[in-house]
Order: C-alpha cells, then sequence, then structure tokens
C-alpha cells in the first residue's frame, strides 16, 4: 500500500442513466444532496453497446451545468471506433474532461464484440485520438474479473490499461478489504504506480446484491450472507447492520491509506450521505 501514501484523496459517487420523468428528478435531488459533500467528481454509466448513450449524456450535463466534474462512462464492446471517436467529439464539444473507460458488455442478441475488444484498446484509442485532454479512469477487480482465466491473466490485463494510459481505477466492490490490500501490493510488484480507489457498495437490497455479485464475481462473505439472511424481511435491521459493516469496511480502508472511496450509489442519496457523515469526512 505505500504507492498509494502519495496520492490526495479522491471521493466520488456513481449513478445510472434514468429511463422516465420520474427518474431524473430522483437522480437529479440526488446528486444535488450528494454535491454538498464536495466530491471529486460523479459517474454515470453507459450502457451495453452504448445503448444509453443519450441519457448518459444528458445526465451528465446536467451535473456538468451545475458546475461540478461529471465524468461518463465509455465502452467498446458491440461499439464500432466512428461511434466512439463521436461519442468523445460530443463529451469534448460539451466541456467534458473526465471519463471511465471500460471494455462493457454485449447488447443482448448480438454477437460482434466491435473493433475495439478489451480497455487497454479503448484506452489507447482515446489517448490517440484525443491527447490528453481527457483524465481516464479505469476498472479493476481485487477479487479478480470472473471471465479471467487466472489472477495473473487478470493482473497483466490491468497492467496492459495502466501502460495504456488510465491515470487512475476505480475498484469492483468487495467486503473482504484484505482483497484490497493484496491487490494493491502486486500491483505495487509489477510496477504499477496509479491511485486504485475503492469502490463502495451500500446494501440497499441483499437478494439484489446478491444476484449482482454471482454475476460481477463480487464476492460475499459466508459470515456477512448468513447474517443478512437471519434477518429475514426485517428491512430496519437489514440496512442498519448494512451501515455497520460498510461504514467499517470504509475506515479500515482509508486508515491504511486507500487513497479515497468510490460509491456506487444505485441513484440513491441516503446511505452514501450517512456512512460518509460516520466517517467523519
Amino acid at each position: 500500500m505505500q504507492s498509494q501514501k502519495k496520492y490526495p484523496r479522491s471521493f466520488s459517487f456513481e449513478f445510472f442513466p434514468p429511463k422516465t420523468p420520474e427518474g431524473i428528478a430522483k437522480l437529479r435531488a440526488t446528486w444535488q444532496q450528494l454535491a454538498q459533500l464536495k466530491p471529486r467528481f460523479f459517474s454515470v454509466t453507459f450502457g451495453a453497446g452504448g445503448s444509453t448513450r443519450d441519457r448518459t449524456l444528458n445526465a451528465v450535463l446536467d451535473i456538468h451545468k451545475s458546475g461540478c466534474v461529471a465524468a461518463p462512462h465509455i465502452s467498446c464492446i458491440g461499439s464500432g471506433v466512428a461511434d466512439i471517436a463521436a461519442t468523445l467529439d460530443l463529451y469534448k464539444a460539451n466541456g467534458l474532461r473526465h471519463v471511465v473507460a471500460l471494455r462493457g458488455d454485449l447488447p443482448s442478441g448480438t454477437a460482434s464484440t466491435g473493433e475495439l475488444r478489451y480497455a487497454n484498446e479503448l484506452v489507447e484509442f482515446i489517448r490517440r485520438t484525443t491527447g490528453d485532454h481527457f483524465h481516464i479512469e479505469v476498472a479493476c477487480y481485487p477479487e479478480f474479473h470472473p471471465q479471467a482465466r487466472s489472477a495473473h491473466d487478470d493482473l497483466q490485463a490491468f497492467k496492459r490499461k495502466v501502460e495504456a494510459g488510465a491515470n487512475a481505477a476505480i475498484t469492483q466492490y468487495f467486503f473482504n478489504a484484505d482483497a484490497y490490500f493484496r491487490f494493491v501490493d502486486e500491483c505495487e510488484a509489477m510496477g504499477m504506480s496509479i491511485p486504485i480507489v475503492p469502490g463502495i457498495m451500500p446494501i440497499n437490497n441483499f437478494v439484489q446484491l446478491a444476484r449482482f455479485s454471482e454475476m460481477c464475481g463480487a464476492e460475499i462473505p459466508r459470515w456477512l450472507r448468513m447474517k443478512m439472511q437471519s434477518f429475514g424481511d426485517d428491512v430496519s435491521s437489514v440496512r442498519s447492520y448494512d451501515l455497520d459493516i460498510v461504514t467499517e469496511l470504509c475506515d479500515r480502508l482509508l486508515s491504511q491509506n486507500a487513497p479515497g472511496l468510490h460509491f456506487y450509489t444505485m441513484n440513491q442519496a441516503g446511505p452514501s450521505s450517512t456512512i460518509w457523515q460516520r466517517l467523519g469526512l
């Protein structure tokens, strides 16, 4: 964790682009509440194959116009280089200078991966076509990508993104702090030195979280799964326990030099705000 000490702490919040007028109003209220915490940036996700490009752009422009830093996600799977270039031009024309570059998922029913197959190729393309205009965040996986053939292969894939020009990384969420510490140490041993910010997922709905975690490869420790299941339908106990567990996780990460936190908000301000207050941030 020595390399992470030198970076200023970065706190950020992630949203998904809403589909309805009600969702747009809710998201606006959410980011306006979280903006009072003065995060470094807000990110907005990007649907498979660019399926939410317009909604992502609308959300980031709403945030950007308020004076906050907005970082749209951009993915390469299922998108041609002409579409990616057009999206980058659109972001540049609107004054955006921060992106989260991801491989992404194929849209349902689509077989073609597109001209760029991996996130490092996307980072290389962004650097080649836009120079240093964008601050580029990439993803990494302390518990390793679910499609990685081995831990070594996954670390090599992350290193290629760093070498391609990534400025910083955001991890997949996790509940085992030691997985993060080990991952950072392994990155340091391989000569990688960029901020690696832990991704934090407040537990709003444990059933949904368990289902999503199966898909994305995030491990829910057995003790946590058993404890959550013991609460049954007692929603208030689940939320109270979640706040305790996630706050403890964040406190341990920060106390051992993690360079900030990135909250996956699910478009809700309450849980992240409460954790922030409990941490004394």
